[in-house]
């Protein structure tokens, strides 16, 4: 299982720098938001290790980061994140690259997903960016993400009972949607420069097209 979690991230590592992510750097306002994930997530995924509670949150962003970054941009970011959230916290090589795969990769390409998804099939405007992409989205992706963890035997660092672990994974969920919403709504109200999913030419000139 190991072997396949590892061909995974790198084959979605080489796919994502066979789209020269770098160049989207060009744009500045991409920066902050970088090195934002950079600082801010290995914190988070560091988090369950470095204090004692009887039920670890085990909080992602990778949807957040797929919004701001753009998943070419994304997973490379995750996995440096990953490698930090590894020096930071007392855990095994094998327990960094699940950290990876499961709170990074996955949810950022199943988010990338969806949103593809609904700029095919539901009208391009501010709603269905900020609740159905950023808050309702995220909550999908976290959700399915857990459950294909759980399903795989990935309990990352989550202590409950196997017959409470999809509740307390539902719960988590919303937690993550709550932040990635909270964070778009902001970020297209204040600072769009700081998501590169994020047009207002296709977002807000053009409300009920279609793609």
């Amino acid at each position: 299982m190991e072997l396949l979690t590892l061909a995974f991230a790198i084959t979605a590592l080489l796919a994502a720098l066979a789209f020269r992510p770098w160049r989207l750097l060009a744009n500045s306002g991409l920066v902050s938001p970088l090195l934002a994930t950079l600082v801010i997530v290995p914190w988070l995924w560091a988090l369950p290790w470095l204090h004692k509670m009887p039920i670890h949150l085990q909080l992602s962003g990778a949807c957040m980061v797929t919004l701001a970054l753009g998943w070419p941009l994304a997973v490379p970011a995750l996995c440096v994140a990953g490698l930090i959230a590894g020096w930071l916290a007392p855990i095994t090589w094998e327990q960094q690259l699940n950290l990876t795969v499961w709170l990074g990769i996955v949810p950022a390409t199943l988010s990338f997903g969806i949103g593809m998804a609904l700029r095919r099939w539901l009208p391009h405007n501010l709603f269905v960016y900020i609740l159905g992409r950023a808050f309702l989205g995220t909550v999908a992706c976290m959700f399915v993400t857990g459950a294909l963890a759980q399903w795989t035997g990935q309990t990352l660092a989550m202590e409950v009972p196997p017959d409470l672990a999809l509740v307390a994974r539902w719960l988590i969920a919303w937690g993550d949607g709550f932040l990635t919403g909270m964070f778009a709504a902001v970020a297209v109200a204040f600072r769009p420069q700081w998501l590169a999913t994020w047009s207002d030419r296709i977002y807000l000139t053009a409300p009920g097209a279609k793609g």
